[in-house]
């Protein structure tokens, strides 16, 4: 099926699989999940109502819960786990190797057994800012929020704004003047 620039393809429980939108068979994909051309997903889960973004990869065993928003040209690698009502601007990067290798200690390349992924959790209802790099063993907390271009080095605490790099804290989100979930 080949879409028209501005079309989306909307899907139920089984993947609609496109011209533009390469989507693994192992991919689970919830209701009403709206998905934009050239996009790569493999081996990961998106919860219901999702909305994924133009150039987006999402990674086998990452997780997207329901009513997330991910923007275009997006990096979602293996051990990052979205929960629900979660805003990532464009072109965010997720890292998930905090010690980075193209080879293991005997010279050839590496392979799964040669490294172990680290784990990131965004809690629900964070936003994290375009071009913001969230780097490996990180936990973003509920509602908190990532400013664009940041680079989060440590633990973000629910319910507070960081910016910078590395992301700094500050000032706690403003629910009445903020729109928080």
């Amino acid at each position: 099926m080949a879409l028209r620039e501005s079309e989306e393809v909307e899907t139920g429980r089984e993947a609609q699989r496109g011209e533009y939108v390469c989507i693994a068979p192992d991919v689970r994909l919830g209701e009403g999940v709206k998905l934009a051309k050239f996009i790569n997903l493999y081996g990961c889960d998106v919860g219901d109502d999702t909305k994924i973004g133009a150039f987006v990869e999402i990674q086998k065993n990452a997780v997207v819960g329901r009513r997330c928003k991910i923007s275009s040209h997006t990096f979602i690698c293996e051990g990052v786990t979205i929960e629900d009502q979660v805003f990532i601007g464009h072109g965010v990067s997720f890292v998930n190797d905090m010690y980075p290798r193209a080879t293991a200690a005997g010279g050839h390349l590496q392979s799964d057994d040669d490294w172990v992924v680290q784990r990131t959790v965004v809690r629900k209802g964070a936003s994290i800012g375009t071009g913001a790099t969230i780097l490996a063993n990180i936990t973003i907390g509920e509602g908190a929020i990532v400013g664009a271009g940041s680079v989060v080095t440590h633990d973000v605490p629910p319910g507070v704004i960081v910016a910078g790099n590395p992301a700094r804290i500050l000032r706690s989100v403003n629910p009445s003047t903020e729109g928080a979930r």
